[in-house]
Parts: structure tokens; sequence; C-alpha cells
């Protein structure tokens, strides 16, 4: 079920702390558990014990499902390593969404690998999500919404203007 048109759809979100981070991730993920989405994760920094933590907190219907999304960290940056990941991982029948959490370099060598593997896949059911935190890139945050197609926030998937007041895409 390969298709020749594919495109890779891209969000971006800020956040402040890893907590942060998981908690405003949670109730998405668990939406889109719902929803029949399969969900890969690529993280340079293991944030398990604030999902455990959280998803017992939260009390969610998918925790069981969310528990079992790998929230262990990805060293690995070479195109090989990601490849392997992506065709055991992305469910072809499936919407698949990546999310991608780390420094600048980790996001960007990260969405180039899953980029080329779009395009010698001829996969077309990929969302990808980048998350991007705040002190490390506040001085870049025009720069990213340039390269993101909208943006995620804690009241879900929003087009740039609606989050962003005044934001016009430079070309």
């Amino acid at each position: 079920m390969r298709k020749e048109n594919q495109r890779v759809e891209k969000l971006c979100s800020f956040y402040v702390s890893d907590w942060h981070f998981a908690t405003m991730l949670l109730p998405y993920i668990n939406h889109k558990i719902e929803e029949q989405i399969n969900v890969i994760t690529l993280l340079e920094n293991n944030i398990r014990e604030n999902i455990v933590t959280l998803v017992r907190k939260l009390n969610l219907r998918n925790e069981e499902e969310i528990l079992g999304i790998r929230w262990e960290e990805i060293n690995s940056k070479k195109y090989g390593d990601i490849h392997q990941l992506l065709d055991l991982e992305v469910n072809e029948k499936k919407e698949n969404i990546i999310l991608i959490n780390g420094s600048r370099g980790y996001i960007e060598k990260n969405n180039e690998n899953i980029q080329r593997w779009v395009e010698k896949e001829k996969v077309n059911n990929i969302k990808i999500i980048n998350f991007f935190e705040v002190t490390e890139f506040n001085h870049h945050i025009v720069e990213i919404l340039n390269s993101h197609d909208r943006v995620l926030n804690t009241s879900g998937e929003r087009e740039i203007t609606d989050v962003f007041e005044g934001y016009k895409k430079e070309a």
C-alpha cells in the first residue's frame, strides 16, 4: 500500500520542562490511541518515570497502551538505525505519529532521516511532531515555525496563526 505522492506533515510544540512536556503530551496521546493512531517516539532523553507517574495520577483510559510506548532515549542519529526502527514500527495501514524530542541537532538529524526513509519507502501516512524546549530554542522560534505546518499545544493541533498572533510565514 505504498503511494507515490507522499507528504510528511510536520508540527512543532514548545515546552518548558520534562514535566510540562509529559503533562501536555499525555492527553493528546491518549486521544490518538483512541483514534487507533500508531505512536512512535524518538527521544534524546528518557522520560519514562515522568510518564509512569503522570499516567497513574491522571487515571487515563489507555494507560496500558500509553505505557507500552517507548519513552526511553534512542541514542542513534544514523540513517541506518532510524531506517530499521521505522521499518519495524511504522504501520502502513494506520496513521503514524512520530514524536521527536531533544537538542536541535537531534531533532534536525532525525527529521532528515525520516524524510529520507519516507521518500525511499513511499509512505504517506506520517505526521512528525517536533518538541522544542523553549529555553534552548527561544531565539529560533520564528525559524522553527517557518519549517512546520502547524502547532501542537494543550488545546490540540492548531494553525500557527491561531497560536502566534501576527505570525506570517517567511519564504
